[in-house]
């Protein structure tokens, strides 16, 4: 069992042009390869709400801030078709460099508000890589609905005001962050963490699920994020870049848990740079106070 690779538009434009001619419902699930069970519950997903699934895999150079970084970057597509004929997609669309970036490209798009603070702040021109690789996938598969994981919290809100201001018709659909027995969120980074980082890694989500436990029942933000901050430290991080209260729907910064949220973090332990994100539920009050202001 296989699954089909294409490698250019041309042949990605045609195939999707004879599924439409059947009538057929047809998702993407873009990735950058090394994939793992996150990845491949994002395929599930796509394959019980549409006829034709297409996972993409290209490592976007425009979306790296180090070359190092870039270099490092796990390359298994070999693995990863294999996996895919595994459960079922029907295509793996694997330009190169070349082909998605022609001579001469000199196109960017950017989505500010979303993009600005969290990840933004600390990786300058991430997102306009990420906006930008995200609308060409849209364009050239044509798809009517996209996969994102929930993980990345941050670019699923830049992908879905991406969509929504440029008018591009396909629906986003986020699914829930898959975690290691040890809670770790699955990352194709976790590969190239040591043994021991590996074994301090978890304490970063059992951080997270503690303090959004305790901001849903009323701890004050400041403090407990600053504790929290600590803690990481005290489990092995080398250092932690943003530990910030959001709100769900539009991630503006919040002081307190009296709206739906989300806990945001991304930590370093030793050269490797973890994101993560958990739910903060405000208390029944609290939410039936706000749905009535609403």
């Amino acid at each position: 069992m296989t699954v089909p690779i294409v490698r250019t538009v041309a042949e990605l434009r045609a195939t999707v042009a004879a599924w439409r001619r059947e009538r057929l419902r047809i998702a993407v699930v873009p990735t950058m390869g090394a994939l793992h069970e996150g990845h491949l519950s994002l395929v599930r997903a796509a394959l019980e709400k549409a006829d034709r699934v297409i996972v993409t895999l290209f490592v976007n150079p425009k979306q790296f801030n180090s070359a190092a970084d870039l270099a490092a970057y796990p390359r298994t597509e070999k693995e990863d078709a294999a996996k895919l004929a595994l459960i079922g997609a029907h295509m793996l669309y694997a330009p190169d460099g070349a082909e998605m970036y022609a001579a001469g490209f000199s196109t960017t798009v950017s989505v500010i508000d979303v993009s600005e603070g969290l990840c933004g702040a600390y990786r300058p021109g991430h997102f306009d890589g990420v906006a930008t690789i995200v609308a060409k996938l849209f364009l050239q598969t044509g798809a009517d609905l996209a996969f994102f994981g929930e993980k990345d919290f941050q670019q699923l809100h830049v992908v879905r005001r991406l969509a929504r201001d440029l008018d591009i018709p396909i629906g986003i659909v986020a699914c829930p962050t898959v975690r290691e027995e040890d809670g770790l969120a699955m990352s194709s980074r976790n590969v190239r963490l040591s043994p021991l980082e590996r074994k301090a890694a978890p304490r970063l989500s059992a951080i997270l699920f503690d303090v959004s436990e305790r901001l849903s029942q009323g701890a004050p933000v400041g403090d407990t994020l600053l504790a929290a901050r600590q803690a990481i430290l005290d489990a092995g991080y080398a250092s932690v870049e943003y530990l910030e209260l959001r709100a769900n729907d539009d991630l503006s910064p919040l002081q307190s848990a009296d709206r739906p949220a989300r806990l945001l973090v991304a930590a370093w332990l030793g050269d490797i740079r973890l994101i993560d994100n958990v739910c903060v539920r405000p208390e029944p009050d609290a939410e039936t106070v706000a749905s009535v202001a609403a």
